[in-house]
């Protein structure tokens, strides 16, 4: 049942002071009880909400587990009930996400348990792990560009580091979701690289039922293209500049010129320095084959995906990254660059250009939209390598994390 604060009462650090039940548990003698943040399942969702849902369906059906989820959140915490898997618990009390932010971020007060009572484990899944009184701590890092390119980062992102090593400092286990980022947590916050565990994340369902052998042929977006155009390269992810979707456009003019008959969808919400893209777009000589639908739901983005020629993936840098994984598992061919944990995740199922590489990004794409033995080889290979990921597998790491995570703190007590 859902604790709610009693009108009339404005602070909520009295608010916090309610008994809430206790449900730690130690691995010997009975489930291990985690706390986990589900803040980012609120609003809008986006790779660090896809996580969110991913892991917490593949940990609710554990055994060993205990989870509970909450939010930080003053007045949308309730927004989280829907929105986790069943067997997961959302009881807590309100948290007022600037005012913790703020104290979290010089202090050690309050600690989570003010606010969803006891737990074995605490998981802030997106670089922020609240202080603690008695559990252990586990931290997710995405991706380190906040320190890589600092000049590619809005202002609330680059208070991150600073979180990530009190959290650190103060005994946090890390989790990352590539090895790459891992080496770069190690590197970076001078941590034992004990405490640093990659468990990369699983593969994001493509909603809603495949094409039937009567749409096979022709894509749904068809009617949606430019006049001339019936196939499209395809580009999924928010607008901001560690995407480089301006080397994109400036690389679909070789393409356009290759192949008439291909138009550029880019698919994602405005984030910030969007402006770029749109100037970019209007100065390129093709532009009025460049298509921006804006941020799709999950069922019209895998019609999107599925009816692909090619995805183009230009990535700067990126910890992960789902939208390669889920066009490799589409039979869709992948075009991407080697930045950050690409070439980790992809494997041998996309090719790969260098970050920045205009002309190696317009030649492979073009190379993919010709057809061939070697596409066909690809896109075997892409939909092999898809397969390697998933949400049991992604638990199965964390639930291990968590583990080793209680017993340091255990021990250290």
């Amino acid at each position: 049942m859902r604790m709610r604060a009693r009108h009339g009462h404005h602070c909520w650090m009295c608010k916090a002071r309610t008994v809430l039940p206790q449900r730690s548990a130690t691995a010997a003698s009975g489930p291990l009880s985690v706390g986990f943040d589900a803040t980012p399942l609120l609003g809008r969702p986006t790779g660090v909400g896809v996580f969110c849902a991913g892991a917490l369906g593949g940990l609710a059906v554990r055994e060993d587990l205990d989870v509970s989820a909450y939010a930080v959140s003053w007045r949308r915490r309730q927004g989280i009930d829907e929105r986790v898997p069943a067997g997961v618990r959302t009881a807590q009390r309100p948290m007022p996400a600037r005012p913790l932010h703020a104290a979290w971020a010089r202090m050690s007060v309050p600690p989570i348990e003010w606010f969803i009572g006891g737990v074995d484990v605490v998981h802030g899944s997106n670089f922020v792990v609240p202080p603690t009184r008695r559990a252990a701590r586990v931290v997710t890092v995405h991706d380190l560009t906040v320190t890589r390119f600092p000049e590619l980062c809005d202002a609330p992102t680059l208070a991150y580091p600073q979180l990530i090593r009190r959290a650190v400092d103060d005994g946090a286990w890390v989790h990352t979701p590539s090895e790459f980022v891992a080496g770069e947590v190690v590197a970076e916050f001078d941590i034992d690289p004990a405490r640093v565990r990659a468990v990369h994340h699983g593969l994001p369902d493509l909603a809603g039922p495949g094409p039937t052998d009567s749409e096979s042929s022709a894509s749904p977006w068809e009617a949606l293209l430019p006049e001339g155009c019936r196939r499209y390269v395809l580009a999924v992810g928010t607008i901001e500049p560690r995407k480089d979707y301006p080397l994109l456009v400036r690389a679909f003019g070789a393409v356009a010129a290759a192949h008439p008959d291909v138009a550029l969808v880019i698919i994602g919400s405005d984030g910030w320095g969007a402006a770029r893209l749109g100037e970019a777009i209007e100065g390129s000589p093709v532009r009025d084959r460049i298509v921006r639908p804006g941020y799709l739901d999950d069922g019209a983005l895998a019609g999107a995906l599925r009816g692909a020629a090619v995805l183009a993936y230009p990535s700067k840098y990126e910890g992960f990254g789902f939208p390669p994984l889920q066009a490799m598992a589409a039979g869709v061919p992948v075009v991407a660059t080697a930045g950050g944990a690409v070439p980790e995740v992809v494997g041998d199922g996309a090719w790969l250009v260098a970050p920045g590489d205009t002309d190696g990004l317009a030649e492979q794409l073009i190379r993919a939209l010709s057809g061939g033995d070697d596409v066909t080889d690809l896109i075997s290979r892409g939909r092999a390598r898809s397969a390697v990921f998933s949400w049991e597998r992604c638990a199965d790491g964390l639930a291990g994390l968590y583990r080793d995570a209680a017993a340091g703190r255990e021990a250290a007590q």
